[in-house]
């Protein structure tokens, strides 16, 4: 029997506007609805980012965060909630750690953790040693669990200096992110390197970067991982770029790629017993 697939629902990202595709939800009201849409297709969990209202622009307060959660939390009770805590946009450990110190409903259950700093298309995310090491002991002292993200394969490696540190444990959930242009590339063998390395305890997902989403969410199917998939990642339904996709076709294509590799979706309740955390309905975080 083969393992249950999870399904990381990334709706939003940081990058694209309606300028880019009208399908992105960015306001309060439209990241839910998608996330609710996505909750009744099938998801495991999802990892948010929030916007401002009237820019339409990356914000980290947790007054935002929050309202997206009750949204999200009054129809979907147990799906595991990420929080981002990018370091794009935002350079404090204040504002990056501002969602962390939500409560009761809104306590998100997990947040990002960028192994490293990197570079993109046009921008960088600085992540130093000592803001990661912050995060990840705020999240440790929260109950809150990282949600480790690697581009390549040296950030596998902080992750085991930071088991080492006794900032995080096990079990572990990572994202493995190839495709960007200045890291890991989207081919078996960078891939299968990258989930040779991580660290005993460790539940992984493939996601590619543009258009190589398809490739490494399929590949991903195939190998018993699972899948970081939305509109985070690419905005193309194709990879000749004639079709700007929604949310839910992407994950209505998951699905079927699941069905016809004969893989289940692994439900919230299931992902949260294996990463030990609480049950939903009223109980977030870890254990």
């Amino acid at each position: 029997m083969q393992f249950p697939l999870i399904i990381n629902f990334t709706p939003t990202g940081m990058i694209p506007t309606k300028e880019m595709t009208p399908h992105v939800p960015v306001g309060i009201s439209e990241i839910v609805e998608d996330v609710l849409k996505a909750w009744e297709i099938g998801i495991t969990m999802v990892h948010l980012h929030a916007r401002d209202a009237k820019t339409g622009e990356p914000t980290y307060k947790k007054e935002l965060y929050g309202k997206i959660i009750e949204g999200i939390r009054k129809y979907a009770p147990e799906l595991v909630i990420c929080v981002s805590l990018s370091g794009r946009n935002f350079k404090e450990l204040a504002q990056r750690a501002d969602p962390l110190f939500l409560d009761g409903d809104l306590k998100p259950d997990m947040g990002s953790l960028t192994l490293s700093s990197l570079n993109f298309n046009r921008t960088a995310s600085v992540n130093s040693p000592q803001m990661i090491q912050d995060l990840a002991r705020t999240m440790k002292e929260r109950g809150i669990v990282p949600e480790l993200e690697a581009f390549d394969i040296g950030m596998i490696n902080y992750a085991k200096y930071l088991e080492k540190k006794q900032l995080i444990e096990p079990p572990y959930y990572f994202n493995l992110l190839l495709g960007n242009i200045a890291c890991a590339q989207a081919n078996l063998m960078q891939a299968g390197l990258m989930i040779s390395e991580l660290p005993e305890g460790s539940y992984w997902s493939l996601a590619g970067i543009g258009e190589a989403q398809l490739k490494m969410n399929s590949i991903s199917i195939a190998m018993d991982g699972g899948v970081r998939i939305g509109l985070e990642d690419n905005i193309w339904y194709d990879a000749g770029r004639r079709k700007l996709a929604t949310n839910s076709e992407l994950l209505e294509r998951i699905h079927t790629l699941a069905a016809a590799n004969e893989r289940n979706l692994m439900s919230a309740s299931e992902f949260r017993k294996i990463l030990n955390l609480q049950a939903g309905n009223g109980k977030y975080g870890r254990q």
